[in-house]
């Protein structure tokens, strides 16, 4: 704790953002450099709480007072180190995490809780420009090998991991990038793609192999696998989009947002021209169904492309301002939120639901059909109850399916390796991240479910631990979680 009366003299502070005219103008990332002095202060305002349950609101045990503490006094060598003992990319956590730690945060019992997000990117943003992350290499060669199957943040935490552990680990990845979701998934607005690319060099550095264009089951066969590779880690995601099966859904201009957003971040790589983007959403009237991270990620991107309106469409009731009442900390507060491209414009609907997509003669979406619901409870069950007499067309050019996603794939990969998978269509593990299937493990939202980022990389570092364990009969590697881990929502 580097200052005992900082949090009476200090409230929360994050950076600016810049105008929303000058950012639109533009796909950098969205927020002013913080002043070193600000940052300093809000270090200060970590407590000494005596029990700091923001380590256990996060999935990976992040020891946040200790370079909270550090920060303030400027020991910046140290406060990177502490951070890296517990999260391999905190530049990725650190722009797109939720931040269950500050939903946990002691403070924020009474106060605006430390803005332990802000002093957890600057940490490793100072530490690349000042060039104290280096490739960690390993201190033996063990002469096992490990396939990864999927390049998002836990293939790559995984990776990492094993990696360091002196295992020859190749990730196998089907896109023609590495990243998964980090790359194709998150706009440049939210990430810059040259925060992934100089860990993808570390890592390389440390000798981790990356192989693209390689789809696992059809380029490369399950006995080629079992052939050349002593385990295996699925973490190929969550990667199913949820559907919405109404009537005229059939129609052309209605799209997954998995079919828009890459689309867009392609353009950023200079595969192709802004104005050439086979989905673009310049001078049309948008229609987003879904009110999560990935419905503002499609929000933010439609805006910078030119929509002449958007609408933001969610089935539930808008969450309450602050924390609700049966949201007691210290759970993740599920409050009403205003991101980045919210603030940027786009009307928010809350309770409608979409019962028919219109469409004109040629087949082309023109519009849609919703109505009003009311969200009821009964033994523990939601469900919605439709407002007689709400019904309201509106005009679209171009609908976003934004509803999350269902599960892994199951056709391929999943099939032809025999995996089990629960009644949710993941992929069955026990307590030691196994599947049914021998030396073949699974992390992230493969096993888990459509989960947050923070979580993914922590599975990716618990089963490391777990291969490591199987591979040579003992680990070293820390193992934040266990697979029935659960968050504090």
């Amino acid at each position: 704790m580097g200052k005992p009366t900082g949090f009476l003299e200090y409230g929360r502070e994050t950076p600016p953002r810049r105008p929303v005219p000058v950012r639109l103008l533009d796909w950098k990332e969205v927020y002013e450099d913080f002043p070193a002095q600000s940052l300093k202060n809000q270090a200060s305002r970590c407590m000494d709480c005596g029990i700091p349950f923001c380590n256990n609101g996060c999935p990976l045990g992040n020891i946040i007072p200790d370079w909270n503490d550090l920060v303030y006094r400027e020991q910046w060598q140290a406060a990177i180190e502490r951070l890296h003992a517990t999260n391999n990319f905190p530049e990725f956590t650190g722009r797109l995490c939720p931040a269950p730690c500050e939903g946990a945060c002691v403070l924020g019992i009474n106060q605006d809780p430390v803005a332990i997000k802000q002093i957890e990117v600057s940490i490793i943003d100072r530490a690349w420009e000042a060039g104290l992350v280096a490739p960690v290499m390993a201190s033996k060669s063990t002469g096992k090998s490990v396939a990864v199957i999927g390049s998002g943040p836990a293939g790559l935490a995984a990776a990492q991991q094993l990696t360091r552990a002196g295992h020859s680990v190749v990730v196998l990845e089907r896109a023609d990038r590495i990243g998964g979701l980090l790359r194709y998934g998150i706009p440049e607005f939210k990430m810059e793609k040259h925060q992934l690319e100089r860990r993808l060099e570390q890592m390389r550095a440390e000798g981790t192999q990356f192989r693209t264009d390689v789809n696992v089951g059809v380029d490369i066969t399950v006995d080629e696998l079992n052939a050349n590779y002593d385990a295996v880690v699925i973490a190929t995601g969550a990667t199913v989009s949820r559907d919405l099966p109404a009537t005229g859904r059939d129609a052309v201009g209605i799209y997954q947002a998995m079919e828009y957003l890459p689309l867009a971040n392609r353009a950023q790589e200079g595969d192709l021209a802004v104005d050439e983007v086979a989905i673009n959403a310049k001078g049309k009237k948008v229609v987003i169904i879904g009110g999560g991270d990935t419905g503002a990620d499609c929000l933010g991107t439609a805006h910078r492309q030119g929509a002449e309106s958007i609408h933001q469409f969610e089935i539930l009731a808008r969450p309450v301002d602050g924390r609700p009442e049966t949201n007691p900390w210290p759970t993740f507060p599920l409050s009403y939120k205003v991101t980045s491209a919210h603030e940027e414009g786009g009307e928010r609907l809350y309770c409608v639901n979409t019962e028919e997509f219109l469409k004109g003669p040629d087949g082309a979406l023109t519009g849609l059909r919703f109505h009003e619901v009311v969200q009821k409870f009964e033994d523990g069950w939601m469900s919605f109850e439709r407002v007689e007499g709400s019904d309201t067309v509106l005009e679209a050019d171009l609908v976003f399916l934004a509803m999350g996603f269902t599960g892994p794939e199951q056709n391929g990969l999943l099939t032809e390796l025999g995996v089990s998978l629960d009644a949710r269509g993941n992929v069955v593990r026990d307590g030691n991240w196994s599947t049914n299937v021998s030396k073949v493990f699974v992390a992230g939202d493969a096993g888990r479910g459509q989960s947050l980022i923070v979580w993914a990389i922590a599975e990716g570092r618990a089963c490391a631990a777990a291969v490591d364990a199987f591979l040579e009969g003992a680990t070293d590697l820390p193992s934040p979680i266990r697979p029935t881990d659960r968050p504090l929502v």
